[in-house]
């Protein structure tokens, strides 16, 4: 998992309130067993019309928002089912933080697990962000998660709150799989001394 420490990049405001998961990834596009190819489903009935075209008035899809890594969005993001692929899907689309007044918990935890960091920030302060996004051309935002702070090069500055064993996993890049390496010497030595044995 790439480690995640201070991030550039661009701002793409989605001011919508509950965006539950099966608007992240709809459930039709959930068949591939791989954590990859997700992203060009990515809300994609928002994205597009009743007659799948890309929607010019949807945020995403306008010019002034293409390549975005940094998602500005309303409280509860990330409710609904559990499914890990909303977060392949923001991942695979570009995204590597989500800016939001508040998560749902199975979500950020997923996020978590494949780096992407979720940022708690007040209502006033993620209105303000989308405000900026809407309104300067190419916004960015840098994010540092040695120090917890989002910034901008107009004056904004915030601090974040995250906790100490989610903040290391994403700091050193590790996953699940990751966390256990590091004792991959004990658990060595640990089979050396059991080996297995069989019987019928």
């Amino acid at each position: 998992m790439k480690p995640f420490r201070v991030h550039r990049g661009k701002v793409a405001p989605l001011e919508r309130a509950n965006i539950d998961t099966d608007q992240i990834i709809p459930k039709q596009f959930l068949k591939r067993i791989e954590r990859t190819g997700f992203g060009e489903f990515l809300f994609y009935d928002w994205r597009h019309t009743s007659d799948a075209q890309l929607d010019p008035a949807f945020s995403l899809n306008q010019p002034r928002y293409s390549g975005a890594s940094v998602l500005v969005a309303g409280k509860n993001f990330g409710c609904g089912s559990s499914r890990e692929h909303a977060v392949w899907a923001l991942e695979n689309f570009g995204f590597r933080a989500v800016i939001a007044t508040s998560f749902a918990d199975i979500f950020a935890n997923n996020c978590v697990k494949n780096g992407v960091l979720t940022v708690v920030l007040s209502e006033d302060q993620v209105g303000e962000l989308a405000r900026r996004a809407g309104e300067f051309s190419n916004y960015e935002l840098a994010i540092d998660l040695e120090k917890c702070t989002v910034s901008d090069e107009r004056g904004f500055s915030a601090n974040f709150q995250i906790d100490e064993f989610t903040r290391y996993c994403l700091l050193n890049g590790f996953d699940d799989i990751g966390l256990t390496l590091q004792h991959e010497a004990e658990i060595a030595a640990y089979e050396a001394k059991h080996p297995v044995s069989f019987s019928i």
